[in-house]
């Protein structure tokens, strides 16, 4: 069976924009302030896309969706995602896991992870799970400036696994 291991990363500031949305795996965290980016800066859907891009050696998101077009200024992550395993398909593979670990002082994230795992999911096509971790104060995440988000994900050939009579 082909299988392959990609990493992701992301981080992103918090923004000064009050009206700015915080979205994290997809969820909205009404109260809580949003991070800057160019799209909705969702740092786990990124470090998911990352992750499958990197698997399947696809490059990265600056490369598909660089902060230069203005066609993903404000988008929803979760497009990207839909993006990234229409061009995992179209290669031959299929998402078998996607595991997360967020690095953040605030918000907590329990009361949210199992909607965050559901919608990232059903959108890879696997099982995705996340874990929230704190900076113990160190350094800029330490101090609640930010939010990031490591991810590894792991893909197998999507052919191989029809050949075997498994479903995606």
């Amino acid at each position: 069976m082909s299988l392959r291991i990609g990493n992701g990363f992301d981080v992103h500031k918090f923004s000064e924009d009050p009206e700015r949305a915080l979205v994290l795996g997809g969820v909205v965290f009404d109260g809580e302030r949003g991070l800057h980016g160019h799209s909705d800066a969702d740092v786990i859907s990124h470090a998911v896309g990352e992750a499958l891009l990197g698997a399947a050696g696809l490059g990265d998101l600056g490369t598909h969706f660089p902060d230069t077009d203005e066609r993903w200024r404000g988008a929803d992550s979760l497009r990207l995602i839909d993006e990234i395993v229409r061009m995992l398909a179209v290669e031959g593979w299929s998402v078998v896991n996607v595991d997360c670990s967020v690095i953040a002082e605030q918000p907590k994230l329990a009361a949210r992870r199992e909607q965050m795992q559901q919608i990232l999911s059903a959108r890879v096509g696997g099982p995705v799970t996340i874990k929230g971790r704190r900076a113990e104060g160190i350094g800029g995440l330490g101090r609640s400036e930010g939010i990031a988000c490591l991810a590894s994900a792991l893909i197998e050939s999507a052919l191989e696994r029809e050949q075997q009579g498994v479903q995606p």
